[in-house]
């Protein structure tokens, strides 16, 4: 392609040496024009078929993925993994819930919070933008950076306690192998993954669930046949309360997780898909794993409890965490089967893994336009060892990082869900409202100095609500029984969040006009 070849519409993008149309649609092969380093790289990209696309929206005439199938699949993947059971398991190990208030708690806040990925999931296919870019529309083109840094901390985050988990199963299995060799085994098998780019993701992703599925299968026969499952009782009082709403937080942070990244796997979906389908494809991928796997664990770690004698269960959770909890299930009845399983199990992590490592190298390129000028498959590879580093250190510490990260992730999304979807109904009206073609013009774009504002009034309201070891907000206290209360940062960061941006967004559209 030379620059005779362009339309007369099509001008050179201002930082890249791609070209783009006037609606800000980037056809692919412009990628590799001209002789900068980064058209020499993309190049070498397409000669190893790697998808060289970014941010960049993509035309109508690429994109070609029509399954239904991927849509749904990619989050029954991602979430049928070993770390949703360490979430169940969360519900006895630290927050001291029962068993049939532990599986409410996990059914009722895991419908709460796979709504917003299933939503947001429509806007990729709908507009062929990514998320972070969506974002762009609610919180204007110096705003969102501010949503991308969270984002950034969220990906690497994500693929470090995940990493964590996968490794603690390694170790149970053979104690040979020290943590931070299992980290680094999972990581370099999702970088591969992740460094060829959505199409490799999607196809991994189709397949990868079934493996896990049929594990988890046979740690749920196995354990039922064991006769172990004791039935916790369920608490009372504001004590009850308490544990409900925490470990509830924690339920829907790991739910909601995929929020900030939901569109970035349907953009090649073709614009005039049904939403309704997309919708549902995402609801059924996402709550049949997390369902069905933390449900499991919720169940696993009751045995923990038994008395008199000596408990494997209690005594593999104390020595290996969730790997483990998961050799005491396995490794007995099953010997050398069930510690392939439990292998089986450490490597699905990889599932998991790869949205947050594909994701992160695509906020990567929001945060500012020279930022852009990096490959998209660059970041994976720099993500990637930021991680590692941070999982290492973190390999001993394992619930303490969970669930603190756990709570981070619902608190900022649940703030970040509050103003866009309060602009997506209030003042948009829904997917009319939108221009897509101004994706990239700043001074088109909303000022974002409402939706600042309004995340500010969001951080204030989860600090009085959040209920963590190293601070307890004084609505916290109030939710459940001193010196913890019950977690409602989340649920206040929402409300704070919205009310703020119903306030000032109509001023700012008063003052700036858009």
């Amino acid at each position: 392609m030379s620059g005779s070849d362009l339309t007369a519409d099509v001008e050179k993008h201002p930082v890249n040496n791609y070209y783009e149309d006037n609606s800000g649609t980037v056809p692919g092969e412009t990628f590799e024009y001209g002789d900068s380093w980064y058209a020499k790289m993309q190049r070498f990209a397409g000669k190893l078929n790697v998808e060289q696309r970014g941010i960049e929206r993509v035309p109508d005439n690429e994109r070609t993925d029509t399954s239904y199938l991927n849509v749904g699949s990619m989050w029954l993947a991602a979430n049928m993994v070993v770390t949703s059971f360490a979430i169940g398991v969360l519900g006895q190990s630290v927050f001291q819930c029962g068993f049939v208030d532990g599986i409410l708690t996990v059914l009722f806040f895991n419908l709460l919070g796979v709504l917003t990925v299933c939503f947001f999931s429509i806007f990729g296919a709908q507009f062929g933008l990514r998320q972070m870019v969506v974002s762009r529309f609610w919180f204007g083109w110096w705003g969102v950076k501010l949503i991308a840094v969270f984002n950034v901390l969220a990906c690497i985050g994500w693929s470090s306690a995940n990493s964590i988990v996968g490794a603690q199963l390694i170790n149970a299995v053979n104690h040979d192998v020290p943590g931070a060799a299992g980290i680094v085994i999972i990581a370099i098998c999702t970088l591969v993954i992740t460094f060829f780019g959505y199409k490799v993701v999607h196809a991994y992703e189709f397949w990868s669930w079934i493996p896990t599925f049929i594990v988890f299968l046979i740690v749920l026969g196995v354990f039922a046949h064991s006769g172990d499952f004791y039935n916790i009782p369920m608490g009372a009082g504001k004590a009850e309360m308490g544990s409900v709403l925490s470990f509830g937080a924690t339920v829907y942070g790991f739910a909601t997780g995929w929020t900030s990244y939901a569109a970035d796997y349907t953009v090649y979906q073709p614009s005039n898909r049904s939403r309704f389908w997309i919708f549902f494809s995402t609801a059924i991928g996402l709550l049949f794993p997390l369902l069905f796997v933390e449900m499991l664990g919720v169940a696993v770690m009751t045995a923990t409890e038994i008395n008199g004698g000596d408990n494997k269960y209690a005594a593999g959770y104390a020595e290996s965490g969730t790997g483990g909890l998961l050799g005491a299930v396995l490794f007995g009845p099953l010997g050398g089967f069930g510690k392939f399983c439990v292998v089986i199990l450490a490597l699905s992590i990889i599932a998991n893994n790869c949205p947050n490592i594909y994701s992160v190298a695509l906020t990567l390129m929001v945060l500012a336009r020279w930022t852009r000028k990096v490959p998209r498959f660059i970041y994976v590879i720099i993500a990637t060892g930021v991680y590692i580093a941070i999982a290492i250190p973190g390999y001993s510490h394992y619930e303490t990082v969970l669930t603190n990260f756990m709570d981070f992730i619902g608190y900022w999304l649940a703030i970040y869900e509050g103003i866009a979807l309060t602009d997506h109904f209030v003042f948009k009206r829904g997917f009319g409202g939108y221009n897509p073609d101004i994706y990239d013009q700043p001074d088109k774009l909303p000022p974002g100095i409402a939706a600042v504002f309004a995340f500010c009034c969001g951080i204030a309201g989860m600090v009085t609500g959040m209920s963590q070891t190293w601070w307890v907000g004084p609505i916290a206290l109030y939710a459940g029984e001193a010196p913890f209360g019950g977690d409602v940062g989340f649920e206040l960061g929402f409300a704070f969040a919205a009310f703020a941006y119903l306030i000032t967004r109509p001023i700012e559209m008063r003052v700036f006009g858009r």
